[in-house]
């Protein structure tokens, strides 16, 4: 886990740089993301996707995402 104040932590213990995930973007839409901690996901509502987040790593290839209900 981090002591940097901007970052978010995760239940996996690996911290989520604050600024980098506020300059990601949907690939598909090119909108804004959500960070769901409990999953480990970024998630784009306009796709209707959730892309992972694995190892601290988010994964931003449509085939990796997980399609929202």
């Amino acid at each position: 886990m981090s002591d940097r104040p901007d970052a978010i932590p995760s239940p996996q213990a690996h911290a989520i740089d604050r600024r980098m995930l506020e300059a990601l973007v949907c690939p598909m839409t090119h909108g804004t993301l959500s960070y769901d901690a409990h999953r480990q996901e970024l998630i784009s509502k306009a796709a209707h996707l959730a892309y992972p987040i694995r190892n601290g790593i988010p994964i931003m290839l449509e085939e990796e995402a997980r399609q929202l209900d």
